[in-house]
């Protein structure tokens, strides 16, 4: 390993390449609890895409693994390190390179911060939707890696609707510029799209083109609803979607989220809420009053303690700073195991009722925050440092759920990715034949399988 530290030195400018003990445990995982890693040779913080290059093209000559990272944030263990490997940290590629106003795009690097990327299109006018609750945090390459989703995806799409191009290393360190910059465009096969989502397995983004919004002509406004059992709450979502409503936001925070933050914070809640629906309409003028009425009602009938509108934009974002706050207040109680999994919405209740049947039974605390909107749920499993015994209770609540999703017609992962995790789930997702179609592409990018080995999918090399 000394003769691929000696090399990387050489290529790299000063200050590239660590190998202090502290850097290499501190940039060894991600967020992800209990999810297993290593403990690399060396860390290079590349500052440009030739850094890239150099590290990818030393480390294939001399068979060393390239493991990626951004910020570090995932929640499925895609960023951890293997024994030995090279994680290639992005996190100083920090430039927003172009906007085109006109035609509404960006091209930003890599280490850009999703907050950032909005904040700096803002000022053309312009609007990048995706926002994970990570938004602050998180980078455009984790974003794009594991195709991140957000508050406002139920309305607007995920990562993937939004990327239009890439600039990929691959993994013998040459680079391929695919997609487009033009409103539309299908020629060739879509491979901007099969990167999106590929956690670093088929080749290393370095910067991402991404279309805009026109930033003008939403108005916002909030309903929120206190419900006294979570079932009433799933219900209340399935009826939203029944009616044929698509808010810009429809979020879902069990009593446990709710305690946590209030608790962090120093909020008052009402005592008898077991769980908060937070409904956004962006919709301008009538319309919006109108749905933000209809929205009102099915709350209310769907057994709504209480429910309240708000349509300044202050009070708007504090009831949702609620839903974003509910992470890191409960990582405050001890270490939090996440579940991502994603039913279709009228399946809502009847998962949302499974999952406080798996806490009871492996008698374990169970959270519950989600983008219930579009199904997709996030229970956050929580068990005591140092509690063995909690922590196997923990893990076969985990598992529970993910069969019962599947069992519900869901998928185990819509957002966070596959990861070290969600390995024996996307095992039985999966059928061998698209296993199969995986590891054929695996093999055609990546022949000596160097690129974040062992992640995303089962058998994976």
């Amino acid at each position: 390993m000394h003769t691929v530290v000696d090399a990387l030195r050489a290529a790299l400018p000063p200050n590239a390449v660590a190998t202090d003990l502290d850097t290499l445990e501190r940039l060894s995982h991600d967020d992800a609890e209990w999810a297993d890693y290593g403990l690399p040779a060396a860390v290079v913080f590349a500052s440009s895409v030739d850094d890239v290059v150099a590290s990818v093209r030393i480390a294939a000559a001399h068979g060393v693994p390239v493991v990626p990272r951004g910020a570090g944030t995932g929640l499925s263990g895609g960023a951890n390190a293997t024994n030995g490997c090279l994680v290639l940290s992005l996190e100083r590629m920090t430039r927003i390179i172009e906007v085109d106003a006109a035609e509404r795009y960006a091209v930003a690097e890599a280490g850009v911060l999703n907050d950032d990327l909005r904040r700096h299109v803002a000022g053309h006018g312009l609007w990048y939707p995706p926002d994970p609750a990570s938004q602050a945090i998180s980078t455009l390459g984790g974003n794009v890696a594991t195709n991140a989703g957000g508050i406002c995806c139920v309305k607007y799409g995920v990562t993937r609707d939004y990327v239009i191009g890439l600039t990929v290393v691959l993994a013998d360190g040459s680079v391929a510029e695919l997609g487009r910059t033009t409103a539309k465009g299908v020629t060739g096969y879509d491979l901007t799209g099969l990167f999106v989502g590929s956690e670093g397995t088929l080749g290393i983004v370095v910067d991402v083109t991404v279309k805009l919004r026109p930033l003008a002509g939403r108005e916002e406004r909030a309903v929120v609803g206190y419900f006294r059992t979570l079932t009433d709450a799933g219900r209340a979502v399935a009826a939203v979607s029944r009616a044929g409503i698509v808010p810009s936001a429809l979020e879902l925070i069990d009593r446990t989220c709710l305690h946590a933050v209030a608790q962090w914070q120093g909020w008052d809640l009402p005592e008898e809420t077991t769980a908060l629906l937070l409904a956004k309409v962006d919709e301008p003028g009538a319309r919006g009053d109108e749905l933000a009425a209809a929205l009102e009602g099915i709350f209310r009938e769907a057994g709504g303690s209480r429910v309240e509108r708000a349509a300044e934009p202050d009070e708007v974002e504090r009831l949702f700073a609620a839903r974003r706050l509910a992470y890191p207040a409960l990582e405050r109680l001890g270490p939090v195991l996440t579940e991502d999994v994603c039913v279709p919405r009228g399946a809502v209740p009847e998962m949302l009722s499974r999952i406080e049947a798996a806490a009871a039974d492996a008698g374990v605390v169970i959270a519950n925050i989600a983008h219930a909107g579009d199904g997709n749920l996030h229970p956050l499993i929580i068990a005591p440092e140092g509690d063995d015994d909690a922590k196997a209770r923990a893990k076969s609540a985990f598992d529970r759920i993910v069969d019962d999703c599947r069992a519900l017609g869901g998928t185990v992962t819509g957002e966070h990715g596959v990861g070290l995790l969600k390995l024996p789930g996307a095992a039985a997702e999966l059928s061998p034949t698209v296993l199969r179609l995986h590891q054929v592409i695996k093999d055609a990018l990546d022949p000596a399988g160097i690129l974040n080995p062992g992640k995303a999918f089962p058998n994976g090399a």
